[in-house]
């Protein structure tokens, strides 16, 4: 391809913008009318591509939904039951609090399917615990808080699975199942490093919650908890599809918030309104742009021309995995994932097919790499997002993250070499992947 074709010239003028400081979505729609324009093609193309793939995807509607129940929990008395309710069980141990705030993370895994969100609202109030009276290093505090994020979008609801559904065609239900033991044994991997420096470093031990009040905790907790199980219990029931389960969890977030909790006034509500809006706005404008330019990536035939020379390396499905594992790591030090997912995904998934690699599989495996790149150096966006909340050096961040980061990608290696830890629940579910 020469330097000088159209989509040379598209690919440095998107990356000279983004450089330059805008917003990757914008960046796309610029680059992609450019190569519109000096390809002689219609430039009435960008606006179609853009309507009919709004348009044609129902499914788009559950992002802005799933972001709204994650401000709403936020700004209620929810996320302080919650986490009552996980220090009453996990507590007791020595570093309870660190326990405290990796069971959180999977209990609101199956409410906000975001990480930032998880790092911004519980990641912040665990944080000002484990460092209340410096029971814990505010960089060891953070780093595990950024650590225990990036499962909320592996186990489901998953932001990022409904984005890798619209460029596959994978099932959602299934994919969010899939997400299930790999987040499980993310969570698992990070509690072996904290029973480790817990001894090592002599963290504190809780006060326990006396057994006595277990049942109050759990039952002043119990509306919250529910939420996963009206969240997925709708989606696997076929009563309704996870766009509508998505509206469910909203709205099942603002009852409960509202009329049991009586914890929410209307300039909170109002507050959550405007922050879910600005979220899902930035997130819409990233697959706007992308829309646009998978379309002239398939005009280029970037995808099958990229399968034929991977063929020709005579790659197996697991060297292809691996091959995927080192390209999508490397591209989350520096690239945000939703750009990942919707502009570099797409060239690989023909590739995959040809292969015989399971959807399913490996969109949970691009979806672990995706998150994993949230908390990898230099530029992993919840590192950022923890050094402003934590207030601590950055240097001092990645010197703590990187432990959990090596267990994470141990586990990311189990779940590539064996498929059946992803399949195994959708397959009982009737995935006949």
């Amino acid at each position: 391809m020469s330097l000088a074709s159209p989509f040379s010239l598209c690919v440095v003028a998107m990356t000279a913008l983004a450089v330059l400081g805008l917003p990757i979505g914008h960046a796309m729609i610029a680059g992609s009318i450019l190569y519109l324009a000096l390809a002689g093609l219609d430039m009435g193309t960008a606006a179609e591509q853009i309507l009919n793939g709004m348009y044609t995807n129902y499914i788009l509607l559950a992002v802005p939904l799933f972001i709204l129940a994650a401000e709403l929990m936020n700004i209620g008395s929810m996320t302080d039951r919650l986490l009552a309710f996980c220090n009453a069980i996990v507590g007791r141990f020595r570093g309870g609090l660190a326990y405290v705030n990796i069971v959180q993370s999977i209990i609101f895994a199956g409410m906000s399917g975001s990480a930032i969100a998880d790092a911004a609202g519980t990641g912040k109030l665990m944080q000002q615990m484990m460092t209340r009276d410096n029971r814990y290093p505010a960089s060891y505090a953070a780093a595990l808080t950024a650590a225990t994020a990036v499962i909320g979008p592996i186990i489901p609801p998953s932001i990022p699975m409904i984005i890798y559904a619209l460029v596959s065609n994978a099932s959602i239900g299934y994919l969010f199942l899939g997400g299930v033991v790999p987040g499980l044994l993310m969570a698992l991997a990070q509690m072996v490093i904290v029973f480790l420096d817990a001894r090592r470093k002599q963290f504190p031990v809780e006060e326990p919650t006396p057994l006595r009040e277990l049942p109050l905790v759990t039952w002043r907790a119990f509306p919250a908890l529910m939420m996963p199980v009206v969240l997925l219990g709708g989606i696997y029931s076929g009563a309704a599809t996870p766009t509508e389960a998505a509206a469910v969890a909203a709205a099942y977030a603002l009852l409960i918030s509202i009329v049991l909790y009586r914890s929410v006034s209307f300039a909170d509500f109002y507050r959550s309104i405007l922050a879910s809006a600005r979220t899902a706005a930035s997130i819409g404008m990233l697959i706007t742009g992308a829309l646009v330019f998978n379309y002239i990536v398939t005009v280029e035939n970037i995808p099958q021309s990229l399968s034929i020379i991977l063929r020709a390396w005579e790659l197996s499905p697991l060297g292809f995995l691996i091959l995927v594992n080192i390209v999508l790591l490397v591209l989350g030090c520096v690239l945000e994932g939703t750009t990942i997912l919707l502009v570099v995904v797409p060239v690989l998934i023909p590739t995959a097919q040809a292969l015989g690699i399971d959807m399913v599989h490996f969109g949970v495996v691009v979806v672990v790499n995706i998150m994993l790149g949230l908390i990898t150096p230099p530029y992993g966006l919840l590192l950022f997002v923890m050094t402003r909340i934590a207030e601590v050096p950055m240097r001092a961040l990645v010197r703590d993250t990187l432990p959990f980061l090596a267990a994470m990608v141990a586990a990311l290696a189990l779940i590539t070499s064996f498929p059946g830890l992803v399949l195994w629940l959708p397959r009982a579910f009737g995935y006949s992947g």
